[in-house]
């Protein structure tokens, strides 16, 4: 999971995989074009290098950074066009895998066994879970004040990493963990805006691939925190503590700016000057 290069701080190039992955396929769908529809041209090719990758990064092992990266290239793969036949086949090969992934594994089986029982066994396989949950619940409505956590001292495992969430809810309340939710949501609302006003298919595929990427790792961080989904080792972007995690979402962030500057201006002249999507991006 890390490399450590002389004096210089160790870097997790799982991280730098995630963006290169979107840059790559953002450049092949856009290439594609109407042929990504096609199963041996689209579906197939999209399958061996996600697969790839999502297995190099499942043998460090990493199932969190490999949930992401899975699903973002999916959502990628689905807005450049691809059919709802090879949509529902990505679908279930992925229920199919995740199912096998954690059944081979003791430690997931654990995590998705505590998402049900988690109070069972609270010392044990549900000690995790259930702490998060105290955090959550002892910040009350406004929290207890920046600093204040109790959770954050050797009860919440990752307490800087990915169970940030929950010990912000407990110095902050639920109005501040709110707060961190609502901003995800406008810091995706405006990048899906970027995302129909790019000036090229490549630009557009890019920028939803970056705003994905951000969208479902919060979602996974924030879901398992709250016991919404099972539990998923995965950092909550831009606030967990980890530099190749916040170098590669800088990056990310610098792209989509870039393509914001560079976007297509709606109204002038009565009229939009675009040029027609290439590879059949869908508008829904």
């Amino acid at each position: 999971r890390w490399i450590q290069l002389g004096p210089l701080p160790p870097i997790q190039p799982s991280e730098a995989v995630k963006l290169a992955m979107i840059i790559y396929i953002a450049a092949w769908l856009a290439a594609k074009g109407e042929h990504v529809r096609r199963w041996s041209l689209g579906f197939l090719p999209f399958i061996i290098m996600v697969g790839v990758v999502g297995g190099l990064v499942m043998i460090q092992p990493d199932m969190g950074t490999t949930l992401v990266i899975v699903l973002t290239t999916c959502i990628m793969f689905f807005v450049g066009g691809a059919s709802w036949g090879a949509v529902s086949t990505l679908l279930a090969g992925g229920v199919v895998s995740s199912l096998m992934l954690i059944s081979v594994a003791s430690y997931r089986s654990e995590r998705l066994w505590a998402f049900f029982h988690a109070e069972e066994d609270p010392g044990g396989a549900g000690y995790h879970i259930l702490q998060l949950l105290i955090a959550l619940g002892s910040g009350g409505l406004t929290g207890l004040g920046l600093g204040e956590s109790r959770q954050k001292f050797f009860y919440v495992p990752g307490a800087h990493t990915d169970g940030i969430f929950a010990i912000l809810a407990e110095e902050a309340g639920f109005i501040g963990g709110l707060a961190v939710i609502v901003l995800f949501a406008v810091l995706v609302y405006r990048g899906f805006k970027v995302v129909f006003n790019a000036q090229d298919e490549f630009g557009a595929l890019l920028a939803v691939g970056i705003v994905s990427w951000i969208a479902c790792q919060a979602l996974l961080n924030v879901g398992g925190v709250t016991r919404s989904i099972p539990l998923t080792g995965i950092p909550l972007p831009f606030m967990s503590y980890g530099g190749s995690a916040l170098w590669a979402l800088m990056a990310g962030v610098g792209l989509l700016l870039s393509i914001s500057r560079y976007a297509v201006r709606t109204g002038e002249a009565g009229r939009r000057d675009r040029p027609k999507a290439a590879g059949g991006r869908r508008k829904d």
